[in-house]
């Protein structure tokens, strides 16, 4: 006796869920290239460091009206006003290659030309359509730590 249709459809529709879930929670949770996954950029002022965390820079590194690209922790720091720091990914939405520099009030990716402003990583110059995402950053002892 064979078994019906009905039932191996319920199992292959599992079957497809229980492997989408998975790719989909990873996708969204690495930066899928559509802005999404990476938090808020707006720091926390403290008096102590937290407990987790990774330290990236020093306050006095990062220029007001410019940032710092930290290239192995793929993350650009940026100062858009004096004490007003912010962080993003430092991997360009269009090709995902790493951005080079901030210079001119923008970060710059030299792959292909797109340029973000460094206030709010939004889309100065493509060919990106969109902003770079935000990172967590904690602001405290005159240091910037990645949350």
């Amino acid at each position: 006796m064979t078994a019906s249709p009905a039932p191996r459809r319920r199992t292959v529709l599992v079957t497809a869920l229980a492997v989408a879930v998975p790719v989909t929670a990873l996708a969204s949770g690495c930066g899928d290239g559509d802005g999404g996954g990476g938090g808020t950029a707006s720091p926390t002022t403290g008096t102590a460091p937290p407990a987790g965390g990774k330290d990236l820079v020093a306050t006095s590194e990062v220029p007001v009206g410019g940032g710092v690209v930290l290239a192995a922790e793929k993350v650009v720091v940026t100062q858009p006003r004096q004490g007003d720091f912010k962080a993003f990914s430092a991997i360009c939405t269009h090709q995902r290659c790493l951005v080079a520099r901030v210079a001119d009030g923008l970060i710059q990716c030299d792959c292909h030309g797109s340029r973000f402003r460094i206030a709010d990583a939004s889309v100065a110059r493509g060919p990106a359509t969109r902003p770079l995402p935000p990172e967590r950053i904690t602001v405290a002892e005159n240091r910037i730590r990645l949350d």
